[in-house]
């Protein structure tokens, strides 16, 4: 494909809003299923992967842009229901953005996910683990979808073999999870790409049915 033909097949790809975006474990797997996306964060991102990067306040640029995009992906802070947080601070001192993100999401009238750990206060219409899809780790995390989708993935299967998060050979754990790209620090709030290319898919049949009834 010569640039010309390449900027006219991005063009044509669904935009996906990337919202609290770190590094791009999520936007990775939106783009494996065909997305362009443009990743949120309040902090500089220089190793994200997605396609566009804006250093801005998530819910500030949600409200001011949001219906422009086709679908939405919002990982909001997990620290403040995180069970982990417990053994090394205080839960409320972290900020909850799922509660107040959740209308605004749902005004934008695109489909949306938010992707937290199972402890937030997200509805687990997906509950994935690195078990599930091939992958050797052990990371749960609950998707909430404007669709209510339904997981129809195999179980956990917890071996030998997985590796848990520890801090001690982060490196070796972001490789396990395709997430190649990032330093160490950035790898802790990633998710594997594996689990946005499943949600993708869904995610994507969502976006023709709006279309459809629009």
């Amino acid at each position: 494909m010569i640039a010309g033909q390449l900027e006219v097949a991005d063009a044509l790809k669904p935009r996906l809003l990337d919202l609290c975006c770190g590094a791009g474990g999520a936007a990775r797997g939106y783009q494996d299923v065909g997305f362009h996306v443009t990743g949120i964060d309040h902090v500089a991102q220089p190793n994200y992967c997605g396609d566009e990067f804006v250093q801005a306040d998530a819910l500030t640029y949600l409200v001011e842009h949001g219906a422009e995009y086709d679908a939405i992906h919002a990982s909001f802070p997990c620290e403040g229901f995180a069970n982990v947080t417990l053994w090394r601070g205080n839960q409320a001192d972290h900020v909850d953005l799922v509660t107040p993100g959740r209308p605004l999401l749902a005004a934008t009238g695109r489909p949306w996910v938010i992707e937290n750990v199972p402890e937030a206060p997200v509805r687990p219409d997906y509950l994935l683990c690195g078990s599930m899809l091939g992958l050797a780790v052990k990371r749960h995390r609950a998707f909430e979808t404007s669709w209510s989708g339904v997981r129809l993935t195999a179980p956990c299967w917890h071996h030998r073999g997985l590796r848990p998060f520890d801090h001690s050979s982060e490196r070796d754990y972001a490789d396990a999870m395709g997430c190649t790209w990032m330093t160490n620090k950035e790898a802790r709030k990633a998710i594997p790409p594996a689990y946005t290319r499943l949600i993708g898919g869904h995610l994507r049949a969502a976006l023709y049915a709006t279309e459809v009834t629009r």
